[in-house]
């Protein structure tokens, strides 16, 4: 049997009822196969839940876009001291930075090679310090993690912020803060996350996984805008450019989560909402079962759906950066929508399989990431 529906392409129109609606003029008519729910579930869950996150003022995002829009770099109220580092010590600092980004995200660092010189030492300290906090929870060493190392790193955090690097890596993100107007309130946010990573591991429903995602990787995309520049011609504003961010970020996570599912169960973990795998008729016993049955099948059909509508209300963005900003932003959000195709192409077997993207099917979508970071598409709002 099959039915027609509409599927809408982005962007979406956003109202002053904050829904998010899709323009008449962009609605595509296509025919498709209307698969019957399964017995455990009375109504699809789609789109419905797709667009119940945590509200942004909830997350104070506005506080963060006022602040890192301010002009100069007083979006902290300014370092109490500003260090003066000798010019070798910084150009030693940035070049680490830059091989750890250049070794642990080689395509997006590609992309960032298009940037300006300033520019692209910020994103490659940013990344170092994202990149040093997640792997106090997940690295070699997480096995000695407690809340007091959180406590500790947070209090090395605001020294870096008041012009006091502890070292050579912490020097970078401190010379980065006095040349860009970044807020205090991602990097924080973020090791909230690591917080509730280490006394969470299930959650009831997608607001609580969506105020995960968003400490542990939407903050990304709010300390990344100030440096990766707005557009003058933007045909958005400041708050819809960082809005588009923060989704991009948000819809990388829901894709690491669903790629590291088998992986996560050997940590006892589980970042699927439990109210929707009852849905499905499913449970905790049967993710650590790792067995693939038609009805994980249709309830990862469902997660899909909701992390490429994530990617979608990104693209909003992607294109009002800075033209020399958007071919690593363009590059993210092209691999990481691969994967959720990777996912299907296993057919959605994400317990016993890693989906990933090879390596010449990454460096084969540059150049289409490089086409889309030329265009700045029209949007209607």
């Amino acid at each position: 049997m099959s039915s027609t529906f509409s599927l809408a392409p982005k962007p979406y129109i956003r109202e002053s009822n904050r829904k998010l609606l899709p323009p008449k003029s962009m609605l595509t008519t296509i025919r498709a196969e209307v698969i019957t729910a399964p017995k455990q579930r009375s109504t699809r869950i789609f789109p419905e839940l797709s667009i119940q996150g945590i509200p942004v003022a909830d997350l104070h995002v506005q506080e963060i876009v006022q602040r890192q829009s301010k002009t100069d770099n007083t979006a902290n109220g300014g370092t109490s001291r500003k260090p003066q580092f000798v010019p070798s010590f910084l150009e030693e600092a940035y070049e680490r930075c830059r091989t750890i980004c250049a070794e642990y995200a080689k395509t997006f660092y590609l992309g960032t090679l298009l940037m300006t010189e300033e520019r692209q030492k910020a994103i490659w300290a940013i990344y170092v310090w994202c990149r040093r906090t997640d792997e106090l929870v997940d690295g070699p060493n997480s096995g000695h993690m407690d809340s007091e190392v959180l406590d500790r790193w947070e209090e090395r955090l605001e020294d870096i912020f008041e012009g006091r690097p502890y070292d050579m890596l912490d020097a970078a993100l401190t010379h980065t803060v006095l040349n860009f107007p970044l807020d205090i309130k991602p990097f924080r946010d973020m090791i909230e996350g690591m917080r509730m990573d280490t006394r969470k591991c299930r959650y009831q429903n997608f607001q609580e996984l969506y105020l995960y995602c968003y400490y542990v990787a939407g903050t990304v995309g709010l300390m990344s805008v100030p440096v990766m520049g707005i557009a003058p011609d933007s045909l958005i504003s400041a708050q819809s450019t960082y809005d588009a961010a923060l989704y991009l970020g948000i819809g990388n996570q829901l894709t690491n989560i669903l790629r590291d599912v088998g992986e996560d169960t050997a940590r006892g973990r589980v970042y699927l909402p439990q109210d929707e795998l009852a849905q499905f008729g499913l449970s905790d016993d049967d993710v650590f079962s790792r067995k693939v049955t038609d009805q994980w099948r249709e309830f990862m059909k469902e997660q899909i759906t909701r992390a490429r509508f994530y990617f979608n209300l990104a693209e909003e963005g992607a294109s009002q950066l800075e033209k020399d900003s958007r071919w690593p932003v363009w590059s993210s959000l092209l691999i990481y929508r691969n994967i959720l195709d990777a996912i299907e192409e296993n057919d959605y077997d994400n317990l016993t399989k890693r989906a990933y993207v090879g390596r010449a099917k990454k460096l084969l979508m540059l150049p289409l990431a490089y086409t889309k970071s030329l265009n700045t598409h029209s949007l209607i709002l």
